[in-house]
């Protein structure tokens, strides 16, 4: 992506944080739904209960979270930096603070005690929500979340549709997860398969969206 002007990147950001809080109300449905978490926090959980971390570190589910983000994100800057941008950062440190909000509002609308019809419902509906926000995000080009990184620059390296290989980098993130301790259920399940092959439908959707506010250089040339 070749930035022209401070407005394009503005926009852009813009696009990246409407696509970031959409795909994090996804997120907070299932979490709240507690019929299991998604497969890169069943990896998270697995290093915060596994690795023995010193009494005088105050260390919390979010604190791993953020830093084997930041691991992602030194691996890429060997592997191609090209990927890492603004968003990314922004994915980083804005997610959490995110879902924090939007369970405050709804803890009391729906939680592990709420009828469980609904919570599979709501878990299926949150993983749609999160493939057409992080589908947003990516397209936007302002940058990708690290732990969505992955799939990303593997699908793009590799040449194979990025729903496979999202569905491949999920089921290796729970699975690691789960030998470490983390916790397995059905949300996780569901997420691992239907993640990856929605946002393969929702991907030229949300460029279209996104082509919309910044055209693309191919149709700035033909105007």
């Amino acid at each position: 992506m070749s930035l022209k002007t401070p407005k394009e990147l503005i926009v852009r950001v813009i696009l990246l944080l409407v696509g970031l809080a959409i795909a994090h109300l996804g997120v907070t449905l299932f979490l709240q739904a507690a019929l299991g978490s998604d497969p890169f926090n069943v990896l998270i959980q697995g290093l915060f209960r596994s690795i023995p971390w010193p009494a005088s570190l105050p260390v919390t589910h979010g604190r791993v979270h953020m830093a084997v983000s930041f691991l992602i994100i030194l691996v890429l800057l060997v592997v191609d930096r090209s990927y890492i941008r603004i968003g990314t950062l922004l994915c980083m440190f804005l997610g959490g603070p995110i879902i924090d909000v939007y369970t405050f509002f709804l803890k009391n609308l729906l939680n592990e005690g709420s009828p469980m019809p609904l919570r599979v419902i709501m878990l299926a509906l949150g993983c749609m929500i999160l493939a057409f926000g992080m589908t947003i995000v990516i397209k936007s080009e302002a940058g990708t979340g690290p732990n969505d990184l992955v799939a990303v620059v593997i699908s793009d390296k590799s040449g194979w549709k990025f729903g496979i290989v999202r569905i491949c980098v999920d089921v290796c993130f729970a699975a690691v997860g789960f030998l470490l301790g983390g916790t397995l259920g059905l949300g996780t399940i569901i997420c691992a398969f239907l993640v990856g092959p929605t946002a393969q439908v929702f991907l030229p959707i949300s460029e279209q969206i996104c082509n919309h506010f910044v055209p693309s250089p191919e149709k700035n040339g033909a105007e």
